[in-house]
């Protein structure tokens, strides 16, 4: 009996223990998400590599003349990420990858951050590193910062990374790491945390940082923290500064600058195999995540390419925003597969801090989605639409400077629910009056806008027939009614139902007329058949052109089916958004620009090493030509079905456009801001031993507020300065640069 008893207490005993230690085996398997944020063996480590102006033709399983491997081997046994967007310059891209919102929710939808901005990330404004290290990370960062450091509360140190290694401002010497900004402006940029990181001169970056980054996978214990480390190279940036070894497997290339670019992107990929190797050597591989990242498209004139896609660096067509990207890892649940999904830099944010266990619902005002699901399992991806940028500085100005009338130069956001107003029966009266005191005869120009008076009035007494004139109209549409309540916004990438079109080709919110549409064509119907009498006195032509300017400008608003006025003369209702304002949107499949986009040539494949010749108007020829339309600010794309943007459907889809629109009203509703502002004399390099530190106090933040306006003076001097002076100084610039590269 006592025998059983005995029996019966050891089995007990090895039944409680091994349901312990079962229970500690699936505590320790567990993701721990709580407040504390502890490690545990299922956080992979992160290997984040951002890669500057690499363009979509310029990686190896996108164009076979660039050598890279590693990269090639690395996508080709992940995912490679094909409908993946950034943003076309350095700082806007870089500021979404950390914060994960966009940029008009962080004041930085205007240009890059200058090394003497006083200027950097909101610092109420939580960032990834700060999310990961709540979660138990290590953080580490290596390469180029570019998001402002005026104060030493905008450095890497201070946003969340443990370390960091590399350089502050936007562009620096691949040997020295001096960095200018201007003439005479120029200091030395390489910084080992907090302290300037002097005796690494004749060192090339790429492998300097290499060998940091390789550094810091030797040095993490395998059994601590897991590791996050951001390798942000400053490859493959101007300046073309690559190791003449490199550039030799590319001597074939006849342009000199493609050749170095090509040579610059075989050491990142010689980097991303280092970084790779030394992942297997220390044992951290099995359980990481390899990104591959680039921050904006290629400037072609530099060496980069974006073919076939249109545009470059600094612009929103395609070649500007699509990124090169790819995943790689031995966490990925289906691999060897090409994404097509819809991504963004700002999903990265979410996607990370929910691989690594962390509480996302501390970040408040994302705009980025977890898509891990969707990279991983091949899921549908949660994103419908992008937000590229809206940015109210930069207005498209599409008047034409006359004797009378300045043009206007107001750079401000524009309220969505005002929109634009027309303040043009005005200068068309001045126009009138000087032309009726001439004896010449009666005769109309283009005003400062072109969208009511496209085309001249004829000279001869007999107006031409109706019908010749609808001809040139172009097709019908039909016309809504018109509603004075006020467009219902929701957060929804849902396209709206039937919205008001008002002409046909253009709808009425875009502020850009067709000048071959009705509305024009009826105008100057109107101007012809309401000629006066040539033996009335000059007051009476004059208060009846008042009359006639005013009737007609209110008619304009209000065109019916066949043309004709409308018996109620009232005025149109505010359009929905300021279209000269450059914004760019993508919903579904569609793609809408306003305002200025940027150059939106197709450069070709193979650039010549001369002069621009033949060459320059291979895609040219077969473009529309947008600059012969002064008014032309609207471009709408399906890039699904047309992915190089060479249809532009905005005048046959009016309802998209109207749609589109209205998205970008919701977003601007929720824009923060431009901070831009001046240039802070005590930041130059010779006031600290001629380099680039933080000049600024702690308690100087948000001391500038506005934005950065030129005074009355600069813009004095841009006027009096002469065409051939301009011509002059671009030859210049080009021998110089010619030469440089030895051609």
């Amino acid at each position: 009996m006592q025998a059983a008893v005995t029996v019966l207490i050891v089995l007990l005993s090895l039944d409680f223990l091994s349901a312990q230690s079962k229970s500690d085996l699936r505590n320790s398997s567990n993701v721990q998400t709580g407040e504390t944020g502890q490690k545990t063996k299922n956080q992979p480590h992160i290997i984040f590599i951002l890669i500057d102006d690499q363009g979509y033709n310029d990686i190896g399983y996108h164009n076979p003349t660039i050598k890279t491997p590693t990269l090639d081997k690395l996508a080709a046994e992940g995912v490679i990420l094909e409908n993946y967007y950034v943003q076309p310059i350095c700082t806007p891209s870089r500021s979404q990858l950390i914060t994960g919102r966009y940029q008009i929710h962080t004041g930085l939808q205007h240009s890059i951050i200058r090394p003497r901005q006083p200027s950097c990330l909101p610092s109420h404004m939580d960032t990834l590193p700060e999310r990961l290290r709540d979660a138990g990370y290590s953080t580490h960062m290596v390469g180029k910062w570019h998001l402002g450091f005026y104060r030493k509360a905008c450095l890497p140190t201070r946003k969340g990374f443990d370390t960091f290694f590399g350089s502050l401002t936007g562009s620096v010497d691949y040997y020295s790491y001096r960095s200018c900004d201007g003439p005479g402006l120029c200091g030395y940029d390489l910084h080992d945390n907090e302290r300037v990181a002097w005796g690494q001169k004749g060192k090339y970056s790429t492998m300097l940082f290499t060998q940091r980054a390789r550094k810091i996978l030797e040095s993490h214990n395998l059994t601590d923290k897991p590791l996050f480390l951001l390798l942000s190279l400053q490859a493959v940036h101007t300046p073309l500064q690559p190791p003449k070894s490199y550039i030799y497997p590319y001597r074939d290339m006849a342009n000199v600058a493609r050749r170095k670019f090509a040579a610059m992107v075989s050491t990142v990929d010689e980097a991303v195999r280092n970084i790779t190797y030394a992942l297997r050597k220390y044992g951290h591989y099995r359980n990481s995540v390899i990104i591959y990242s680039t921050d904006n498209g290629a400037q072609p004139f530099t060496g980069g390419s974006n073919w076939p896609l249109r545009g470059r660096k600094g612009t929103y067509w395609e070649g500007g925003i699509r990124g090169v990207a790819f995943v790689h890892s031995p966490l990925l649940k289906r691999r060897r597969r090409v994404s097509k999904a819809l991504l963004h830099i700002t999903d990265w944010f979410p996607t990370l801090v929910g691989l690594a266990g962390g509480n996302i619902s501390q970040s408040q005002g994302l705009d980025g989605f977890d898509v891990w699901p969707t990279i991983s399992e091949g899921k549908e991806s949660p994103r419908k639409e992008i937000l590229h940028n809206i940015d109210p500085l930069h207005k498209y100005l599409t008047e034409t400077k006359s004797s009378e009338d300045k043009p206007t130069k107001k750079a401000a956001a524009v309220s969505p629910t005002k929109g634009a107003t027309f303040k043009k029966p005005k200068k068309q009266k001045k126009v009138v009056k000087q032309k009726l005191n001439k004896k010449s005869g009666f005769k109309l120009k283009a005003t400062k806008k072109p969208q009511i008076f496209t085309q001249p009035a004829t000279k001869s007494k007999k107006s031409k027939p109706v019908s010749k004139l609808k001809e040139r109209s172009g097709p019908k549409s039909k016309l809504a009614p018109e509603s004075k309540t006020k467009p219902q916004f929701q957060h929804q990438p849902i396209l709206y139902n039937k919205p008001k079109i008002q002409s046909s080709g253009t709808p009425s919110a875009s502020g850009a007329f067709n000048h071959k549409s009705k509305r024009t064509t009826s105008q100057n119907h109107n101007l012809s058949q309401s000629r006066p009498a040539q033996n009335k006195s000059k007051k009476q032509l004059k208060e009846q052109f008042k009359l006639k300017s005013k009737q007609m400008f209110l008619q304009n608003q209000n065109i019916s089916q066949s043309g004709s006025p409308t018996p109620r003369l009232q005025p149109a209702p505010p359009p929905l958004w300021d279209t000269s304002v450059q914004a760019a949107i993508r919903v579904g499949d569609w793609k809408m620009l306003t305002g200025d986009p940027g150059h939106g040539d197709w450069v070709p494949l193979q650039m010549l090493p001369t002069l621009p010749g033949r060459w320059w108007n291979l895609e040219r020829s077969s473009a529309p030509r947008y600059k012969s339309s002064a008014h032309k600010n609207v471009w709408l794309f399906n890039i699904t079905s047309d992915p190089f943007e060479r249809q532009d459907l905005a005048d046959q889809r009016p309802d998209v456009v109207q749609q589109l629109l209205a998205r970008l009203a919701y977003y601007n509703q929720t824009a923060v801001p431009v901070y831009f502002p001046p240039d802070d004399p005590r930041a130059n390099p010779s006031r600290h031993g001629e380099t680039w530190v933080p000049w600024a106090d702690e308690e100087e933040e948000g001391k500038y507020q506005g934005v950065y306006k030129k005074g009355k003076n600069a813009k004095k001097k841009r006027k009096k300065k002469c065409q051939l002076c301009k011509l002059k100084s671009f030859f210049l610039k080009l021998n110089t640069g010619m030469m440089s590269n030895g051609i």
